[in-house]
């Protein structure tokens, strides 16, 4: 039986930048770290959105991150409104954008269930984002912690990260788009900003981002 090739390992995050898609856009699969320990100040509870005025950050909130525990253990703290905090604010910045009314229906559900466990949402985000931009890779979670991940497979679980520019790494390639806000292209934003900005084309945006190796 022939195994389909695997391109990288990552954590998995919460609505992802636009690095982290370009990495799906191969045939094959990409590892997901399913028992890693949570990681604090990591793309694993948050995202960047463009504001009227700046780049604005979502966190989900979760219970007992400062201590070592399972990325799978690890509960959204529910009694703060994030859900309803995270929907204005996609409101407030992309209401007006040219694809809003044709996917906030799809991912409002996202901000209305009620979510128990950050990697149960995650995951969701994740597999409703591939299935909008139909990528050809699958994600396939780690049966077992990964001490280390050999040759031919690229380890982005901790190279991923709001404190390194993507500029550090050669995965993505900036194509700007045309944004709502500001002069300046900002690159590498959560996948929500080219998705109701570009709409269908916010997969070749992100096949055009990836660094040809």
């Amino acid at each position: 039986m022939q195994h389909p090739h695997v391109s990288a390992l990552l954590a998995l995050h919460y609505f992802p930048c636009l690095e982290y898609f370009t990495l799906f856009t191969q045939p094959g699969q990409v590892l997901l770290e399913a028992y890693e320990h949570y990681v604090k100040q990591s793309y694993r509870n948050r995202c960047y959105i463009l504001g009227p005025h700046q780049v604005e950050k979502l966190t989900v909130p979760v219970l007992g991150g400062s201590r070592k525990m399972s990325i799978r253990e690890v509960e959204i703290d529910n009694r703060q409104p994030w859900q309803r905090q995270h929907w204005r604010a996609l409101q407030s910045c992309y209401g007006k954008a040219p694809f809003w009314e044709h996917y906030a229906p799809r991912l409002q559900p996202l901000f209305d269930g009620p979510w128990q466990y950050l990697w149960e949402l995650n995951e969701k985000v994740l597999t409703l984002c591939l299935q909008i931009l139909q990528l050809p890779a699958t994600p396939v979670p780690t049966d077992a912690y990964k001490q280390t991940t050999g040759s031919g497979l690229t380890d982005l679980r901790q190279a991923l990260r709001p404190g390194i520019p993507f500029t550090a790494r050669d995965l993505y390639r900036p194509q700007p788009y045309t944004q709502l806000f500001g002069a300046t292209f900002v690159a590498n934003l959560s996948v929500l900003d080219v998705l109701f900005c570009e709409g269908p084309a916010a997969a070749a945006v992100i096949r055009q981002s990836a660094q040809q190796k």
